[in-house]
């Protein structure tokens, strides 16, 4: 929480597909409340997950795996999702948040290929 308020992150955007965690206070419910606490605003983003069956592939870096999910971006929800994404960002510091610790190797990479796409003003910085 620290880390995200001395960022200046004012939006947490959580694109789990689903948001539990055997991690304490990383389940939706505890999370969101945790960082109310603080001022800090939570989203799930459930259509921005990648989906279960692609995700070990997506760890091993398979590029057809990396496709599964860009067309998944792709769908009219993701899309909507993703223009939602970019007029928060316009206004507000968004982080996202997954479960992957290396942005390398997490489907939220491509995320934020997505948002640049749509706008290339976006600046990310891993926290």
């Amino acid at each position: 929480m620290d880390l995200l308020r001395e960022s200046g992150i004012t939006l947490l955007v959580d694109v789990r597909l689903t948001p539990w965690s055997r991690k304490p206070g990383f389940t939706m419910d505890q999370l969101a409340s945790a960082l109310r606490s603080v001022g800090l605003e939570y989203r799930h983003r459930p259509v921005l997950g990648n989906p279960r069956d692609n995700r070990d592939a997506y760890r091993r870096s398979e590029p057809e795996a990396h496709e599964v999910f860009r067309s998944s971006l792709r769908r009219p929800a993701a899309r909507a999702s993703l223009d939602q994404l970019v007029a928060l960002a316009e206004v507000e510091s968004v982080a996202l948040l997954c479960f992957e610790r290396d942005a390398a190797t997490c489907h939220r990479s491509l995320v934020v290929e997505a948002l640049q796409d749509r706008n290339q003003d976006i600046v990310v910085r891993h926290l």
